[in-house]
């Protein structure tokens, strides 16, 4: 009898085939090879599939006992994306990259989980297994909404939630993934006028060679399957109680940056809301030095805080990278 072949599931996200696979591997490794030594990996089984972890960690054995830092990225990436981030942010606390599966990286996608309560499982029993009880969680972009998601649904384990130009605040729009298909084009120009695009899309990947390459090898050798995530209502943004952290690029086309500052201040007590100037949609990637040193003063002002029936810190909002 012939061979069967699998079923192809359209709700799993997948690579095209190995050597796709295996070149953007390739590539990743060429940015991991950028950032902090990786110390060590480990695969975490969930309900959802394999989540690929990687761990960092600082020299100074004291540090080792700080609370740890998670980094979740982006759709259509993978913890490569946090190469200009790991260095500063490892120096101060242990680490943890999570590939997120369905996503291009080295994790393994079994079953769907582009659904909240999902998402948040699959995020809590990869905390479970690595024996997480306490971390201070970072999420860009898609990981911005996985991270809120998570907040929401299952803070018991969250020191710390920072949001870098996150989904889950507004509706994806069309402008969004407009800036998404040129920018992808972009990164075909000839090289002179690269720069130039880059500077115009506020977008750092065309101008640099092994990004561009990452992204693009990544494009053609893995399929996302899963819809845009819905935004969290009033409400849902109101119930939290972690200390949380919201950066913005002034030039973001993902959310309305003036009024998400105004706004999460309001529903979230005691958030942090700040938009930088000259960048758009990656501002750890376009001012690394600037975000990592924020978010480790957020962190170290957080890891004194718990809930509790007193007032929660009071909120600050920042526009430029300054205190307005």
């Amino acid at each position: 009898m012939p061979d069967r072949k699998t079923p192809v599931r359209r709700d799993i996200g997948r690579y095209i085939n190995d050597t796709l696979r295996d070149r953007y591997f390739a590539a990743g490794d060429a940015l991991l090879a950028k950032g902090a030594p990786i110390r060590s990996e480990t695969d975490v089984e969930t309900s959802f599939g394999t989540t690929h972890v990687y761990r960092y960690g600082p020299d100074d054995p004291a540090a080792e006992s700080r609370t740890p830092i998670v980094l979740i990225h982006g759709s259509g990436s993978s913890s490569a994306m946090w190469y200009p981030n790991t260095p500063a942010l490892s120096a101060d606390r242990p680490v943890y990259t999570f590939d997120t599966p369905g996503d291009p990286g080295r994790s393994v996608h079994r079953e769907p989980m582009w659904q909240p309560e999902r998402a948040a499982q699959w995020m809590d029993e990869t905390f479970e297994a690595l024996g997480l009880d306490r971390v201070h969680l970072v999420g860009s972009s898609y990981g911005g909404w996985l991270v809120i998601n998570q907040v929401h649904r299952r803070p018991g384990r969250l020191a710390s939630v920072t949001a870098l130009d996150p989904g889950g605040l507004e509706k994806v729009g069309l402008r969004f993934f407009a800036w998404i298909f040129v920018s992808l084009f972009a990164t075909f120009a000839p090289r002179k006028l690269r720069p130039r695009l880059a500077a115009w899309l506020e977008q750092p990947v065309i101008s640099d060679d092994e990004l561009r390459t990452w992204i693009q090898k990544g494009v053609r050798a893995f399929r996302i399957r899963r819809p845009a995530p819905l935004p969290l209502t009033d409400a849902e943004l109101g119930s939290i109680r972690t200390p949380f952290y919201l950066i913005m690029g002034k030039r973001s086309l993902l959310v309305h940056p003036e009024r998400q500052l105004e706004r999460v201040p309001r529903l979230v007590p005691g958030a942090r809301a700040e938009i930088l100037a000259a960048t758009g949609h990656g501002p750890q990637i376009d001012h690394p030095s600037l975000v990592n040193a924020r978010m480790l003063s957020f962190m170290e002002e957080a890891d004194s805080f718990r809930p509790g029936p007193g007032p929660v810190p009071g909120p600050t909002v920042a526009r430029n990278g300054r205190e307005a």
